[in-house]
């Protein structure tokens, strides 16, 4: 009997994932790969990367993972995807790329907020789209390059997220799913549709736009000849990765949040109850798909000010094992954690890190502390908002930097007043990813029971 397949891809800012899935959700060890990449960062703000250059990594991602495939017979029948939110393209008639792929780290629109917030009701926006005015969003990217880029502007057909552009150079098809359009601050994300409000304010047309679609799409010719273990399966539509990671973490219904350090870092909740009347106005809600929404908050700041403080301060390498012994505060320093901007909860462009407090007693240790604590801190805030709108009932944490840091682990959960469980899911969001395709497909009941 041939075994059925699914091809799982992981497309994210830091690196590219893929591996071949069974339809039970069990990933197969020896076809993973990982592809690092760096997105280029610019003097001005800019975060962006080719995006022809990205499609070449995800091509040559499945590339590999196919040719691992070796002695496994079998039939892939999907495959899954998942991509970082907030990306934003422009793409001209001919399909053609117009602009790099801008990250949500791109700031370069940061001049635009304002004129947004002077303009537009936020908190109405925010009640509709699920979030703030920000750079990291579609709004301020769009009217800086409408203002400042007048021929881009002129010869770009559509707007596209870079799961978007990848679907239609591979299949033809440009339509983003529900879970990718609700992350770009464009979208009604109670009525799944774009919002004519904002499409009205920015100039643009349902048709500089994707279609929002659940179908599924095939390899065009090109692909199929190239990958002919691939030329029937069908491609789903791609899901934000931080949606996926909520669900490979389990952490989808009964109030489970999802707490993740990375670089950056986040806290999430999956939720079958709709977006709620009332929008806390530090946290974003988007969608999973049109059932399920994902509420939360996201820092700028996580792994990536440890490693920053670690640097800059020539700490050792177990700098935090010297914090472990250690009362919270006994520093007595106040750190804000704002060295790349704030997103949650206050959604401050321009906010900067700071130390107060400093004496001469004060050495690299206590500002280290200080910093991991004050990240500690905006997850708590971030949790006290979610709480104003349901339940939270476990917490389960994730993360290369908590993997690497018990001690962080350790005082977060002394922050927060709460038990931390550790995630140990290989590669999270890709299973997400696959497993609600095994949903979407029927070959699961519901991800929930998983």
């Amino acid at each position: 009997m041939t075994k059925e397949l699914i091809l799982g891809l992981d497309i994210g800012t830091s690196s590219v994932r893929a591996a071949l899935y069974d339809h039970a959700g069990n990933l197969l060890p020896k076809t993973l790969v990982k592809n690092e990449r760096t997105l280029k960062a610019t003097a001005d703000g800019g975060s962006e990367i080719d995006a022809d250059k990205a499609l070449r990594q995800v091509s040559a991602s499945i590339d590999e993972v196919l040719a691992k495939t070796g002695s496994i017979k079998g039939e892939v029948t999907h495959i899954a995807s998942c991509s970082f939110w907030h990306s934003l393209v422009g793409i001209d008639e001919n399909g053609k790329a117009t602009t790099p792929v801008f990250s949500w780290a791109d700031n370069r629109s940061r001049n635009y907020v304002e004129v947004l917030r002077k303009t537009l009701d936020e908190p109405a926006i925010h009640n509709k789209t699920g979030a703030r005015f920000h750079s990291s969003f579609w709004p301020a990217k769009l009217l800086w390059l409408r203002n400042e880029s007048p021929d881009i502007w002129k010869s770009t057909s559509q707007w596209l997220s870079l799961s978007d552009y990848i679907a239609l150079r591979l299949c033809g098809d440009s339509a983003t799913s529900i879970s990718m359009a609700s992350g770009t601050g464009i979208c009604d994300i109670r009525q799944c549709v774009w919002d004519a409000e904002m499409l009205r304010y920015l100039k643009v047309k349902p048709a500089n736009l994707p279609l929002i679609s659940e179908t599924t799409s095939s390899l065009i010719p090109k692909f199929a000849k190239r990958w002919p273990l691939l030329k029937d399966s069908k491609w789903l539509p791609t899901i934000a990765d931080g949606a996926a990671n909520n669900i490979g973490s389990g952490c989808v219904g009964g109030g489970k949040a999802a707490l993740m350090i990375g670089t950056s870092g986040a806290m999430r909740v999956v939720s079958e109850s709709g977006p709620p009347e009332q929008i806390p106005s530090g946290l974003w809600c988007y969608r999973v798909d049109r059932k399920r929404i994902i509420i939360g908050g996201a820092l700028s700041d996580g792994g990536g000010l440890y490693e920053w403080l670690t640097a800059t301060l020539k700490l050792p390498k177990n700098a935090d094992l010297l914090i472990a012994k250690r009362k919270i505060g006994a520093h007595g320093l106040t750190f804000l954690p704002f060295l790349a901007g704030e997103r949650s909860t206050g959604y401050d462009e321009n906010a900067t890190g700071a130390v107060s407090g400093l004496r001469t007693a004060t050495d690299a240790i206590d500002i280290l502390q200080a910093g991991m604590e004050a990240v500690a801190y905006r997850f708590a805030e971030i949790l006290r908002q979610l709480e104003s709108v349901l339940t939270v009932n476990k917490i389960v944490a994730s993360g290369g930097a908590l993997h690497a840091s018990p001690v962080w682990t350790k005082m977060i959960s002394s922050i927060l007043g709460r038990d931390l469980t550790p995630s140990n899911v290989p590669e999270a969001s890709m299973s997400g990813a696959v497993l609600l395709a095994l949903e979407t497909i029927g070959k699961i009941e519901i991800i929930d029971r998983i």
